[in-house]
């Protein structure tokens, strides 16, 4: 955006997501958008359309599901970031995205191991940080920390992807320092939980992270067994005591049980009679 230019890469095909970079939506699973570019050769292979003209050729496959206007409600987002940024602001936007992610890399570095950064210890837009060693010395996986920071108020960042039990953190050019630093402060005090665990002061089984996210329910009502405090599992940042406090709505789930095992929540066939 304004600093490279994909079509200079040598590749054949470049898929140009439009999340964050244009504006459009991400977490959650979207709504997604991304036009896919391919050099002169390869047109004729591209996806025909009745409403293009020139597009049937003997080698296309046919029509493909949003071709060839892509997720017409999304775009106009872009494309109204495009028109109101123009080249210098888009360009620059670029330059505070990167900015960005060094500053949050750097502020990270020595707590956690960050991958593939440049020759020079530097990141793009985004930086990956690595939870797999925790794995080994405490048990301690990406899931847990992704819930964790839950009690912090932060949703989790990209997980597992592209490398499994890992965290890729985008911070974009819309945040401010003050929420970048909180949200490293976020992620310092975690590794201080993961190391009480590799030191043994705290249970592998029983502790913060395994039993995160603490919901409101969880900590007022019922018994209390765990080995930590009500506000250690809970108030874990100082920034949360002035009424800033986000309470998850439910505790850990089996994600992959869910995945895996599909319940039908419509209602049975014999209400409709």
């Amino acid at each position: 955006m304004g600093l490279s230019r994909p079509g200079k890469y040598g590749a054949d095909v470049s898929h140009l997501n439009l999340h964050k970079t244009f504006a459009i939506p991400h977490g959650g699973g979207g709504p997604g958008a991304g036009p896919i570019g391919v050099r002169a050769h390869l047109a004729p292979f591209l996806p025909s359309h009745p409403v293009m003209p020139g597009t049937n050729h003997a080698t296309s496959f046919g029509s493909v599901s949003a071709a060839p206007y892509g997720n017409a409600g999304v775009l106009p987002i872009s494309w109204s970031m495009i028109k109101m940024l123009g080249p210098e602001g888009l360009r620059h936007s670029s330059e505070i995205a990167i900015l960005n992610a060094n500053y949050m890399r750097k502020r990270l570095d020595g707590y956690y191991q960050i991958l593939y950064t440049g020759s020079h210890g530097m990141c793009a837009h985004e930086f990956i940080i690595d939870i797999r060693p925790f794995k080994k010395t405490c048990g301690i996986g990406a899931l847990d920390v992704a819930k964790r920071l839950m009690d912090y108020g932060f949703h989790a960042p990209t997980m597992s992807w592209p490398v499994p039990d890992t965290l890729m953190i985008e911070p974009t050019e819309s945040e401010a320092k003050s929420e970048l630093d909180r949200y490293c402060d976020a992620l310092i005090s975690i590794r201080e939980e993961i190391s009480a665990i590799e030191n043994g002061y705290v249970s592998k089984i029983d502790n913060v992270l395994k039993n995160a996210p603490h919901t409101m329910e969880s900590v007022l009502f019922g018994e209390w067994d765990h080995a930590y405090s009500r506000k250690k599992a809970t108030f874990p940042a100082p920034w949360q005591h002035n009424g800033n406090k986000f309470w998850p709505t439910a505790s850990r789930l089996d994600d992959t049980f869910g995945d895996k095992n599909l319940i039908c929540s419509c209602p049975p066939m014999s209400s409709y009679r």
